[in-house]
């Protein structure tokens, strides 16, 4: 081979080799979710896709160049080997839906970039330091404001007037009760209603508790926003307060779309889709301690008239238009 040639043989080899290595080479983020949801659970399914959504419009596809590790369950002992299990795997950044999930990857790392959504009470629960200063390893978004108490006991007024009596029902092992109650409590007075904390932790303690308050004149029922509550529990719920005809008021939309009477919420997807947003701005090297926790701004109302009927109540026009989706 003449001189010449070789050079431009070598030069040409020169020129492609970076290109090469960088094909074989691709950059892959790898990125843990913690779901408290169990795994097939139609809410769980529209809150965990509305987040793949909000990746692969921001460049990130599965399998591509990220790697998502998904966890599912409703258990608390569950959440916590989960949890680890995931830390372990040492990702980039994990993604936490709840307050039970969001405290028990807390637990295993005060390292790796935490995007908590939702949490009720980041501040309270002890996962930053204030919403505009996270401080730590964790950020993201809330799922309430506090007018949304407010709303639920003004709900349950205007479809049954006559309620004097409003039960609050949760699982005090697994829902942030305190900040709910404190809020329920600020806005009770005012429409001249009485609060009754109903703390449950099982299918019996549930059908106890909703046969008691059938007993009470004038009795109304809160779900909190709980990951006790699946599917079966709400279920169970729906049931009974048909069954009694006892006006109800939910946290999930599902509920209402599955028979209850009325649901108020965070738009769940909504908030998920913008954890996207936070996801991408860590895995480019911003730290979460400089990203305010985010508080939500997309509300839904459901309203199911065929309950409403079932019930003996009379839905007032004005909320009927007020609602984002009314179920026939």
């Amino acid at each position: 081979m003449r001189r010449r040639e070789f050079i431009a043989v070598i030069a040409s080899a020169s020129t492609a080799w970076p290109f090469a290595a960088t094909a074989q080479q691709p950059t892959t983020s790898r990125i843990g979710v913690l779901m408290a949801y169990s795994e097939g659970d139609p809410e769980g399914e529209r809150v965990i896709q509305a987040l793949f959504e909000g990746l692969s419009q921001l460049g990130w596809n599965r399998d591509k160049n990220v790697r998502i590790d998904v966890r599912w369950t409703v258990d608390p002992t569950r959440l916590q080997q989960l949890g680890k299990e995931l830390v372990e795997l040492r990702p980039d950044l994990i993604v936490t839906n709840s307050t039970p999930a969001t405290a028990a990857v807390m637990r295993e790392t005060h390292a790796i970039p935490i995007v908590f959504c939702p949490v009720s009470d980041p501040v309270g629960s002890g996962f930053v330091e204030s919403l505009a200063r996270p401080g730590g390893n964790a950020t993201g978004f809330v799922n309430i404001e506090n007018s949304v108490a407010g709303k639920w006991l003004e709900l349950l007024k205007e479809l049954a007037p006559r309620t004097s009596l409003v039960d609050i029902l949760f699982n005090p092992k697994t829902a942030p009760y305190a900040y709910y109650l404190k809020l329920l409590e600020i806005a009770a007075p005012s429409l001249a209603l009485n609060l009754n904390v109903a703390q449950v932790s099982n299918a019996d303690e549930i059908e106890a508790e909703i046969g008691r308050l059938a007993q009470q004149p004038n009795a109304g029922l809160v779900v909190l926003p709980d990951i006790f509550f699946t599917q079966a529990q709400l279920g169970l719920i729906i049931k009974r307060t048909a069954q009694h005809r006892i006006p109800a008021v939910y946290f999930y939309s599902e509920s209402a779309r599955a028979g209850g009477l009325v649901s108020y919420g965070v738009d769940l997807p909504d908030l998920e889709r913008r954890a996207a947003g936070y996801v991408d701005r860590i895995l480019k090297g911003v730290k979460p301690q400089d990203l305010p926790v985010q508080l939500p701004t997309k509300f839904q109302l459901l309203v199911n008239l065929k309950t409403a009927r079932a019930l003996g109540l009379t839905v007032p026009p004005t909320l009927i238009a007020r609602a984002d989706e009314v179920i026939e």
